[in-house]
């Protein structure tokens, strides 16, 4: 097969298309994108379901930043609603309201105090909160835990119980004991009645979703993009040279996947966590107060979204939620890798393969995959953007 690219990607989630606009517009480069899934955007995508109801089909995705490079280059291909995204936590009351559930705003805040204590007593607690630590502050449950004032300490330890413990326990298959303490000691408290989950200078959604951002940013006359094919298929790495189809390909290669796939789990598999949605469209206009309610003590889902709130949708017939599940990633058919677990063993692990890569000068790993990292999306993008400069 002729090869007539420049630069080959390997994904069409925002590291890749960010990567191939920039190197297609920018750096005139011919590139081939190739993509696993049957469709662009990653994690990201997004479309009508069956009642109409526009879904994120792996997950709540919620632009926020505070890099300006990177709201412009995204304002290129969408318009945004204004959309603050707020969280709340539904967790069986107690005392008084034994019996019912209450919701309190995530992450925990001076409402969350008055809604846990009652009015009175959680403003009383708010105000010596600030008296020693001031307002608008995030203080940590560390920082409350070393206060000599059993109350304070007090709410450390109810934060702690409520909002984290069992929360991160579904989240990452853990027991207490095996979470880390410095994970714990960095949970914070918002003296603040602040209800927004970021505090970013730009916050919404894309106006049309993100499918159209992809769509948009890969139609451009340098760029050919090809769904449902595995890059692994058409790929081989030897001896520092990389093959396209049998032939040397010389060009840049940015690959987005995950890199122990890449190299054939030489060194064993990376572990990650993943994520089964079990989505619900039901005969209401809307099933929950906020796009996101977080179950933090108990329930096996960790959270429902329910995206109408999000995306601005107006239909009164129906809603869909999803409910999301965490479980150990396993390579199964149908598993999609989502959250590296990073401690040192796997660092380690990781920077095996790393090393791999680094035998082969015109490969590049990026993405939260191929670096074996979280990252937000419009980190992700600066991270592109940043990959691109070097590259033209």
């Amino acid at each position: 097969m002729k090869q007539n690219y420049d630069a080959l990607i390997i994904g069409a989630g925002f590291a890749g298309a960010v990567c191939a606009r920039e190197l297609a517009e920018r750096g005139g480069k011919r590139v081939l994108v190739l993509e696993r899934r049957d469709h662009v955007g990653g994690n990201a995508y997004d479309r009508l379901d069956k009642a109409g109801i526009l879904i994120h089909q792996y997950g709540p995705h919620i632009f926020h930043t505070n890099d300006q490079r990177v709201y412009e280059y995204l304002s290129r291909f969408t318009r945004w609603l204004n959309y603050q995204h707020r969280v709340v936590a539904n967790i069986p009351g107690e005392g008084a309201q034994a019996g019912q559930r209450v919701q309190m705003p995530v992450p925990f805040n001076l409402t969350s105090l008055e809604t846990a204590y009652g009015p009175e007593k959680g403003k009383a607690l708010g105000d010596k909160l600030i008296s020693i630590y001031g307002a608008e502050k995030k203080v940590t449950i560390l920082e409350l835990r070393q206060n000599d004032d059993p109350e304070i300490r007090q709410v450390a330890d109810y934060v702690y119980e409520h909002v984290f413990v069992h929360y991160t326990m579904k989240q990452w298959g853990q027991t207490p004991e095996q979470i880390d303490p410095n994970t714990t000691a960095r949970v914070p408290v918002f003296l603040s009645r602040d209800d927004r989950y970021f505090q970013d200078t730009w916050q919404g959604m894309p106006l049309d979703g993100y499918t159209p951002i992809f769509e948009r940013m890969l139609d451009h006359p340098n760029i050919t993009v090809v769904t449902g094919v595995d890059a692994r298929d058409r790929l081989s790495l030897t001896d520092g040279q990389i093959r396209l189809d049998g032939k040397l390909f010389v060009g840049p290669v940015v690959y987005t996947g995950a890199v122990d796939e890449l190299f054939v789990f030489r060194y064993g598999r990376l572990p990650y966590r993943s994520l089964d949605f079990k989505f619900e469209t039901h005969n209401t206009e809307f099933f929950q107060t906020h796009g996101t309610v977080n179950y933090t003590v108990d329930e096996d889902y960790t959270r429902i979204t329910e995206f109408k709130h999000m995306t601005g949708q107006e239909k009164k017939d129906c809603t869909t939620i999803v409910k999301e599940y965490s479980f150990a990633y396993t390579g199964a058919a149908g598993e999609t890798p989502y959250y590296a677990i990073i401690n040192s063993e796997n660092n380690a692990l990781y920077q095996q393969y790393k090393a791999l890569s680094d035998g082969y000068d015109n490969l590049y790993l990026l993405g939260r995959l191929a670096e074996y990292k979280y990252y937000n999306m419009d980190a992700i993008v600066a991270q592109a953007l940043a990959l691109a400069d070097r590259l033209v």
